[in-house]
């Protein structure tokens, strides 16, 4: 009864995080699981590919029916919905609780519910809700689309990928050669390791984004030569 007992105890669904695809469910089925990256040398039970997630990042252990969670000393730490983590330090996870890798590059949602039940869970839209109540408008990442005062809005492909790293990092400026290679992940680099994408291209990206979806709806801020911006504070209706 208690191997059945583990085998429902808990998930973890990948919001996002490399190699996975959104939506990837994994079971909590041992009393242990490793969390980190991939190596020669070690691969985890849940292993990422991102450079920034330690190789031994976290671990989830089962206690007295609950999932404890020690991030295991890690070079960029551990959040859980927004708070860094002391290494070493037991943290009792709860439904619905957000875990965060490598600047918010890989998040994970944790829910005691077992597989079957957490399906029609979007964890996404968790997520939005936590990170940017502010903004006048709702993202269907799932969908690509934007609901803009009641009116759908498909994204592009490239329109998405811009919006979302630009969203992930809220108020925060993202430099230039991050969302070159993250919106335009198949264009080749260069001698010193750059995207060779141009910044007329982005800027004329950026151009689009607000004409299609409106000043109003995303306010973001160009800091010359550096990055963007998405700025969500000063949001309101």
């Amino acid at each position: 009864m208690e191997g059945r007992k583990l085998e429902n105890f808990a998930c973890l669904y990948i919001v996002r995080g490399e190699p996975y695809r959104s939506g990837t469910c994994v079971n909590l089925s041992e009393v242990e699981t490793l969390v980190g990256r991939i190596s020669n040398q070690l691969t985890p039970d849940l292993a990422f590919t991102n450079a920034f997630i330690s190789r031994e990042h976290f671990v989830i252990r089962k206690e007295q029916d609950k999932a404890v969670l020690y991030d295991l000393g890690s070079r960029h730490g551990t959040e859980i919905n927004g708070v860094l983590l002391t290494p070493h330090t037991p943290y009792t996870l709860n439904n619905f609780d957000i875990i965060k890798l490598s600047k918010g590059m890989t998040v994970i949602h944790f829910s005691y519910m077992f597989a079957e039940q957490t399906l029609e869970i979007e964890p996404l839209s968790i997520t939005r809700d936590l990170e940017i109540p502010e903004l006048p408008l709702t993202i269907h990442w799932e969908r690509r689309e934007c609901v803009v005062e009641g009116k759908r809005i498909l994204m592009s492909e490239k329109e998405y990928l811009l919006i979302r790293v630009l969203h992930e990092n809220a108020n925060r400026l993202v430099p230039l050669e991050e969302i070159k290679s993250t919106v335009w992940p198949e264009r080749s680099t260069g001698a010193e390791g750059f995207s060779d994408v141009t910044l007329d291209e982005l800027n004329a990206l950026v151009y689009r984004v607000r004409k299609k979806y409106g000043k109003a709806t995303f306010l973001i801020s160009a800091v010359r030569g550096s990055g963007y911006m998405l700025e969500t504070e000063l949001k309101s209706s």
